[in-house]
């Protein structure tokens, strides 16, 4: 028999659609870029305060979002993709987020979930001190089943806890393995959704100016099916199928040397560090944005290999040149940005 072709497809949402579509265009082999994905639901951000829907009237797009990339059950299975795929002989799924740069299709890992017979395989990895608010897989202590649990769904009493990675020792890369056949099964028999529990996030309506009213956005997280469907599984994977860029925290170590691209084009972790990354902390007043993080590296990413812990505090801008060792700590006070001159800073604090 002649081997089925690879499917590649994406969800996007409404904010996303048009810029994904630039972005796949250069690559005509791949297919049309409106064949290549499908658009995710979009439900209304609700007013803190009021508990009603939060209207933007100058940018009317602010007052919704998307429910979270769980929403990829219910859109798969209505877009009609999920049939699609399935006509076409499409039985298995590797299944991740774009913003984890470490996610590649594994055979080894696809012939060992097509003889486990699961429906759904999570890949997890160990809990460094860098995922301590990442969710982490768990069991119900009542039923024995696997279950994920985010900190949006931790009460602030138990986040100590929730962070204590040698209690909770693995967390989700969100890296997934689904069975279609038995995925649409499911969803067949709940109307076309999976009964995942629901994440409350408050969030500012516009997340650019926090003078805008706090909203809440509830969305769904697609690992947290673990708990939903019937005969899932976890498995352990190496450190360098995660490679994450959900933080400007992320992003500033993913620039650095403390990553490297291998000769197949994979992101990963540099030998020396071990499989563990460095462990940054950036003042999100001044760095929550990509933007932001921009104008502190206007020419060159200081060098982490050898950095166990980055702090920054205060507006600051790197000089290219700059080597940070150990564990090192930047306090600015002032308004203005100040410039970190070139040089090795070791196990140090430096106030600016």
């Amino acid at each position: 028999t002649h081997a089925k072709p690879l499917r590649f497809l994406l969800m996007s949402s409404f904010a996303t659609r048009d810029d994904t579509a630039v972005a796949l265009s250069p690559y005509a082999d791949l297919g049309d870029t409106e064949s290549l994905q499908f658009i995710q639901s979009r439900i209304p951000k609700i007013d803190a305060a009021t508990l009603a829907p939060a209207i933007c009237e100058k940018q009317p797009d602010l007052g919704w979002c998307p429910p979270g990339h769980g929403d990829l059950y219910p859109s798969l299975f209505g877009s009609g993709h999920l049939d699609q795929l399935l006509e076409a002989g499409v039985r298995y799924a590797f299944v991740s987020n774009s913003d984890n740069l470490g996610a590649t299709l594994d055979l080894d890992l696809l012939h060992y979930f097509a003889e486990s017979d699961k429906s759904f395989v999570m890949e997890v990895t160990r809990r460094t001190a860098a995922d301590r608010k990442g969710g982490h897989l768990a069991t119900d202590k009542e039923t024995g089943h696997f279950l994920l649990r985010e900190s949006a769904q931790c009460a602030d009493e138990d986040m100590d806890a929730f962070q204590d990675i040698d209690r909770h020792r693995f967390f989700n890369t969100n890296n997934l393995w689904l069975r279609l056949d038995l995925i649409k099964e499911t969803l067949d028999s709940h109307g076309g959704l999976l009964p995942l529990p629901i994440i409350k996030n408050v969030k500012h309506l516009n997340p650019r100016d926090k003078a805008t009213p706090e909203v809440v956005q509830l969305e769904v997280a697609m690992g947290a099916a673990i708990s939903t469907l019937a005969n899932t599984g976890a498995i352990e994977v190496n450190r360098s199928r995660f490679a994450p860029v959900k933080t400007t925290e992320d992003l500033f170590a993913l620039r650095s040397d403390a990553y490297v691209v291998t000769d197949d084009y994979r992101l990963e972790l540099h030998a020396d560090r071990q499989g563990v990354p460095p462990n940054i902390f950036l003042d999100g007043a001044h760095y929550k944005l990509v933007d932001q993080l921009d104008r502190c590296l206007p020419d060159e990413v200081p060098s982490l290999l050898g950095c166990d812990l980055l702090e920054i505090n205060g507006p600051v801008e790197f000089a290219s040149g700059v080597i940070l060792r150990g564990q090192v700590k930047f306090e600015n006070a002032n308004a203005d940005r100040a410039t970190i001159a070139p040089g090795t800073y070791e196990d140090t604090t430096v106030i600016l």
